[in-house]
């Protein structure tokens, strides 16, 4: 569909951007001297469609409220062909970002663009590329990123996507990548308070004004301490090349808010607190450094977020979908919506959505119920998250009163509550017409939180090794999708009764790579998948297998389950033990026959994975055809510092997963095929 000018004009104004329209291609009339220093955060283009984008840049002024910049938009790098010139306004309510919407411009088709001040001082060249027409049939090809704590890591993933999309085939390269969140996190260590995390280094960041400290970890209450974790993070030069070559799509996590916090409930560590200013201020700072078509209800102005106003109070009730019943906490979620969804050409619908704004409060975060198989490393009994999960409604209406694992027991701290909800009422009812009205031949659910089962069975434990487990499945998973069951179950069957083909869920969040179908259930209940599921390891942030190697004690009786103990460094029998089972990896510590320990495998387990790495850093590549959707995983060693080489440093391995697109009533099937390195126990 194409828009009209008076459409895009209100569409700028919803989205806070300034509007420019395309033209007759023209030599530019621009004095631009390249000053990066003057740009220090670089520039940026977000969400294209097949007739327009929008181009952000930052360029601070000491003085003066207001300035005004030049954008200019070409169709080639020397600007000798430049197609939209128009006024960019920067203002110090805005930390002097500017947001510009580029419309008119052809589909399919790459741009250059760049800022300039008034004295002929210019912003570095940036690449944005435009979606295919709708109607488009070539493929689509996108990478799917996440987790990029810069904190005590480094970018050098985004070095190796660039190497290689530099020197790809023009029908092979990247159109745009996808940030699945926790694109900065909101804890920040100081050098001075803390030197090293594991193995790492702690780089400095920012240093946050108006800002709390629990323990060694400072974070933010206001915007301005937002604001400067943003600009520190885009100091980083891989990031800042990687928004300047392509242009990005984001949804935030949980850390562009509250580490642990959901809706505007504030929580840092381990007590919650009401945070309506602070998730006010955090949308508003992500709103200023993401170009993103999101909606911005709280005032007309093209230029500024306009805040609303509301007060720190204390949510008492929820309502019957576990909504804080609070005028402060709706005005607050509400500043901005950013649950939104992109066409890119015939084959392609992204429905992205927001998991922290609208969900009910987490049923795991009772501390009652640490007691319960706390002898058991992550596990928590799968018959009583279900349980959980399923609040008042479990049972057809009649949940325990209490939760037994052996001879523990708790009250039930989920019988009054409502069934659990990641994406709440008005969001789920709108993602679901999305999904069930879209006619593109790949529907890809792009969700900040994984949705594969975190499954192992401590029912299949030698006797003796540790305290008995009751009896049956453990999950290992939590606050996710992974153990949303109810939810997820809804969603699956709206996909496998409304017959929709070509439904895949990519992910982030885990730091870990993970590969598999979507499946509401797993046996030995009826194992029906409707779709597939991919969850991008982190870009630097460290994942399970970092921790364990450094937390599990060497004596702990279930270590094998984790870690297996060798001469050259521990191997991950974790990943065994979620695809495999607790009988794989006892016999694969023990003798280190990977044929002898997979031939124990337990085949009720996962029949839903075909891949599992939680040591994995790197990033996901898709490419979607009419045919098939291929989808490869680039892990990287652990990037505990920045590598000097061009292509970011050497690889771990490459994974690729191709699954044909099927039939209505069909199941999806995928073929995993390894290109390079070792991916060890993940298979």
């Amino acid at each position: 569909m194409t828009l009209s000018r008076r459409e895009f004009i209100q569409g700028a104004a919803a989205m806070g951007a300034t509007l420019a329209f395309a033209g007759p291609a023209r030599a530019s009339r621009a004095t631009w001297r390249e000053r990066r220093d003057l740009f220090p955060e670089g520039v940026a283009s977000g969400d294209p469609d097949h007739q327009s984008v929008i181009l952000w840049t930052r360029r601070p002024f000491e003085k003066g409220e207001r300035e005004v910049l030049t954008v200019e938009v070409a169709e080639d790098e020397a600007f000798r062909h430049v197609v939209a010139t128009a006024p960019a306004p920067v203002s110090r309510a805005a930390d002097w970002t500017s947001r510009v919407l580029v419309v008119d411009l052809k589909p399919a088709r790459t741009y250059w663009y760049r800022f300039t001040d008034a004295d002929g001082n210019g912003s570095r060249v940036g690449r944005t590329i435009t979606a295919p027409d709708p109607a488009d049939g070539r493929a689509v090809n996108f990478a799917f990123v996440s987790c990029q704590d810069i904190n005590d890591g480094t970018l050098n993933a985004y070095r190796r996507m660039i190497y290689e999309d530099e020197r790809a085939a023009p029908a092979d390269q990247l159109h745009f990548v996808l940030h699945l969140g926790d694109f900065i996190y909101e804890v920040v260590w100081y050098p001075e308070d803390l030197a090293t995390r594991y193995d790492r280094t702690i780089y400095d960041v920012a240093r946050i004004p108006g800002g709390e400290k629990i323990g060694k970890y400072h974070f933010p209450l206001t915007v301005d301490g937002y604001r400067a974790i943003y600009r520190g993070y885009l100091h980083d030069p891989d990031l800042q090349d990687a928004r300047a070559r392509w242009p990005f799509v984001a949804m935030w996590d949980n850390h562009e808010f509250s580490w642990q916090g959901w809706q505007s409930v504030l929580k840092p560590g381990p007590e919650a607190r009401p945070g309506q200013t602070v998730k006010v201020a955090a949308n508003q700072a992500w709103f200023e450094y993401q170009p993103a078509r999101v909606a911005k209800p709280s005032g007309p102005s093209l230029e500024t977020f306009d805040p609303p106003a509301v007060k720190d109070v204390a949510i008492e009730r929820f309502d019957s979908d576990g909504l804080g019943d609070e005028p402060n906490n709706r005005i607050a979620i509400d500043s901005l919506k950013v649950y939104r969804a992109l066409r890119y050409g015939r084959h392609l619908d992204l429905i992205l959505t927001d998991q922290h704004s609208y969900r009910s409060p987490n049923p795991l975060d009772a501390p009652e119920l640490a007691t319960l198989g706390e002898e058991f490393p992550a596990m928590f009994p799968e018959d009583l998250m279900e349980i959980l999960d399923g609040g008042r409604a479990y049972g057809g209406g009649h949940p325990p009163a209490e939760l037994r694992f052996g001879t523990n027991s708790v009250a039930n701290p989920a019988k009054d509550a409502p069934p659990q909800t990641i994406l709440g009422p008005a969001q789920k009812a709108w993602f679901k017409e999305r999904l069930r009205s879209s006619s593109a031949t790949w529907k890809i659910w792009g969700n900040s939180l994984g949705a594969l089962d975190w499954r192992a069975d401590p029912q299949n434990l030698p006797a003796g090794l540790t305290v008995p487990w009751p009896s049956g499945f453990a999950n290992m998973g939590g606050g996710d999708y992974g153990n949303a069951y109810v939810e997820r179950g809804e969603i699956y069957d709206l996909v496998r009764e409304a017959g929709i083909t070509g439904f895949a869920i990519v992910s982030g969040d885990r730091h870990s790579f993970w590969a598999g179908y979507a499946a509401k259930a797993l046996p030995p209940k009826a194992f029906e998948p409707v779709g597939l599921s991919f969850v991008a390891a982190s870009l630097s942030s460290p994942g399970a297998m970092e921790a364990y190697e450094h937390r599990l004690p060497k004596d702990h009786p279930l270590r094998a389950l984790y870690l297996a103990d060798r001469a050259r460094g521990p191997e991950w029998t974790f990943n065994m033990l979620l695809r495999h089972g607790v009988r794989s990896c006892l016999e694969y510590a023990k003798s280190g026959d990977l044929a002898k320990a997979r031939a124990l495998s337990n085949p009720s387990l996962a029949p839903h994975l075909e891949f599992v790495d939680l040591g994995g850093h790197g990033y996901a590549r898709v490419r979607l055809s009419a045919n098939e959707m291929r989808t490869e995983f680039v892990c990287i060693p652990r990037p505990v510092t920045r590598s000097d080489r061009p292509d970011g440093g050497p690889l771990r391995y490459r994974v690729v997963h191709v699954a044909p697109l099927w039939t209505a009533g069909e199941r999806p099937r995928l073929r995993q095929e390894v290109l390079e390195g070792d991916p060890g126990l993940s298979i």
